[in-house]
């Protein structure tokens, strides 16, 4: 539900404007709207700048917490003057050493695998040859690639060999004709390219200590840090949605607030002698929004905040939205099993992730719609439950909606026919919700059009729909339903476009044209949007089927072997298989259901989006 907003208009004089702005500050219940677009200063520049300091510095120390194990002692990070800024200077300084110094190991972790072929070795014996006139000469081939007379010409000595090659070293007055990879190594021995890689992995770990120690001693401070710093930024908005009037003497600004929240407000302008106007909203004004849904509808808010939030003209759509998604992606998975996996992960989300909280029970939402939907079809981890020998199951093999053990309707799946009256029942109701908002807006003559079209397709639908399942009719009950869509059809030829042409022949005849071109449109688009609807069965079939297959090669291709071995194999199949076939279900079940969502239920309900949220002007506290 959108909550109902009042506009403020104050006029303050600048000898009031700090003082107010603190007082509304505390109240913290009013919106400000910002009355210069794009206007910016210096101070909220450097605010922003600060805040995505803050922004890195959290992700350091999340990752340290996430990734580093502290060591037995305790830690400990004292800082002389541990303030917030001197902690994000820390913090930045600390993240700088550790990617230095990952560089240099990364270089002597190189050095220590071209050298760890020729073991350990000092040059300086090497130099003393080179002296002698034979100069040593580092190479590696293929070890079926190596001649013998190398040997006795070049003194070429093998080293080692690794993977198939051998590592040797010439010596020899000229240059070797050899067709082997001459290799240039490092300069140091191995022992100490060692020795620096230990230095280096100490000298990590104690960067790491000292960002685990900072995280936990001064998180807090750097938390409140954060804190001001996004209040100035408030604050610096707010300095820049005003407007001067009167030569400068005088401030203008717009302020929204909950129509519940009202009072307060009102009572602290009369105490503090502050002029102001209180309106309910123009059509036209920008009004921020807030909804508030109950804690079902709630767990689906993310997902609409994907396309957008409603305007403050629209009629919310969660509350309807929400069921018919999990739905949606209940059948669009189809399999109970994988809906298991999804229940089980969830549940676990809640129970060792509190700050993810409610997205462990989105999802536990839609794994136990996925089971349910899974047990209507019959389809557990690709098995068809309808075409199983088990004793146990077969009592209720009647019941699952199986094509091959379930009569077709008219030649169609009975799912295809389930999905497609699935997406009437959204339709029809995106439809009254769209008539609902022109009753809102404007008037209830203005719905009236939009609500004969439901009218009078549900009627029809109930008229020739529920023969052909054998259901009979009375004579009365076919005379008012062929009475409701006569009703519907004047509602829907003169009354589409009421108040729109002020001479009533005019307005007829162009409300007869707008009609006609209506039922076009209608009669085109209806269709579309019922076939989109196909898709929930098709991704549902097609989890089914892949997850069959898998099943298949699994049985197919371990076959020959005994069940001593055969269960790994097996294993490993079913595991890649249905691995593979559960993330693209997982794909399909969000991007279609959203697709039908976003496109069909909001194209028919009118819904225009685009919402600014109600975000009060108050102190952020860390609590």
């Amino acid at each position: 539900m959108i909550q109902k907003m009042k506009k403020l208009t104050f006029l303050v004089t600048n000898k009031e404007y700090e003082q107010f702005l603190t007082d509304i500050r505390e109240l913290g219940v009013i919106h400000i709207e910002e009355l210069q677009a794009g206007a910016t200063s210096e101070e909220l520049q450097a605010g922003l700048a600060l805040a995505e300091r803050y922004k890195n510095a959290f992700k350091v120390l999340d990752y340290a917490a996430d990734e580093y194990t502290a060591p037995d002692e305790p830690l400990t990070a004292d800082l002389e003057d541990a303030t917030a800024l001197t902690l994000l200077d820390t913090i930045e300084a600390l993240s700088a050493d550790e990617l230095s110094l990952k560089h240099q190991l990364d270089t002597a972790e190189k050095d220590i695998a071209a050298l760890e072929p020729w073991g350990e070795f000092r040059w300086e014996n090497f130099r003393a040859l080179e002296q002698e006139g034979y100069i040593p000469t580092f190479y590696v081939c293929s070890s079926k690639l190596f001649k013998q007379e190398w040997a006795d010409k070049y003194f070429a000595t093998p080293i080692s060999e690794q993977g198939g090659k051998t590592y040797f070293v010439t010596f020899s007055t000229e240059h070797p004709d050899i067709t082997a990879e001459s290799l240039v190594l490092p300069e140091k021995s191995l022992s100490e390219y060692c020795a620096e890689a230990d230095r280096l992995q100490t000298e990590i770990e104690n960067v790491h200590n000292r960002m685990l120690a900072l995280n936990e001693q001064y998180r807090g401070v750097l938390t409140d840090g954060k804190i001001d710093n996004e209040n100035e930024i408030s604050l610096s908005k707010v300095h820049l949605s005003h407007e001067s009037i009167a030569d400068d003497a005088v401030r203008l600004l717009v302020g929204w607030t909950l129509a519940e929240k009202v009072q307060p407000v009102v009572d602290y302008l009369e105490q503090s002698h502050i002029y102001y106007e209180l309106a309910d909203p123009a059509f036209d004004d920008n009004v921020p929004i807030q909804i508030q849904n109950n804690k079902f509808a709630t767990l689906f808010e993310p997902i609409l905040r994907m396309y957008s939030l409603p305007n403050y003209h629209d009629i919310d759509p969660l509350p309807l939205f929400a069921p018919f998604f999990m739905l949606f992606f209940g059948l669009c998975m189809g399999d109970a099993g994988y809906g298991t996996i999804i229940l089980a992960v969830s549940i676990a989300i809640c129970l060792l992730k509190p700050g993810i909280r409610k997205y462990g029970m989105l999802g536990a939402c839609l794994g136990g719609m996925t089971i349910i939907c899974g047990l209507i079809t019959g389809t557990f981890f690709g098995i068809d439950l309808a075409t199983v020998d088990w004793d146990w199951i077969r009592p209720i093999q009647p019941y699952f909606l199986n094509d091959s053990k379930k009569e077709s309707f008219f030649g169609y799946s009975p799912m295809m026919v389930i999905s497609v009256i699935i997406g009437l029942i959204q339709v029809l109701i995106g439809m009254t919700m769209a008539g609902c908002k022109a009753v809102k807006n404007y008037g209830f003559i203005y719905g009236v059009g939009k609500f004969s079209w439901v009218t009078a397709l549900v009627s029809a639908t109930i008229l020739f729909g529920l023969p052909l399942f054998g259901v009979e009719l009375s004579q009365v009950v076919q005379y008012i339903l062929y009475g409701l869509i006569g009703l519907s059809v004047l509602g829907i030829f003169f009354l589409n476009s009421p108040g729109v042409y002020r001479k009533p022949v005019v307005g007829a005849v162009m409300n007869v044209g707008s009609g006609l071109w209506a039922t076009y449109g209608m009669a085109t688009g209806l269709l579309g949007d019922l076939l989109s609807y196909i898709r929930l069965f098709a991704l549902g079939l097609t989890g089914g089927v892949l997850g069959s297959v898998f099943n298949s090669l699994a049985i197919d291709m371990t076959s020959s072997l005994s069940w001593g071995i055969r269960w790994l194999p097996l294993i490993l199949i079913l595991l890649f298989g249905h691995g593979i076939n559960f993330a693209l279900c997982m794909i399909s079940s969000f991007v279609h259901p959203m697709r039908l969502t976003f496109v069909e239920y909001f194209k028919n309900a009118e819904f225009e989006g685009g919402g600014n949220e109600y975000t009060p002007f108050k102190i952020k506290t860390n609590n």
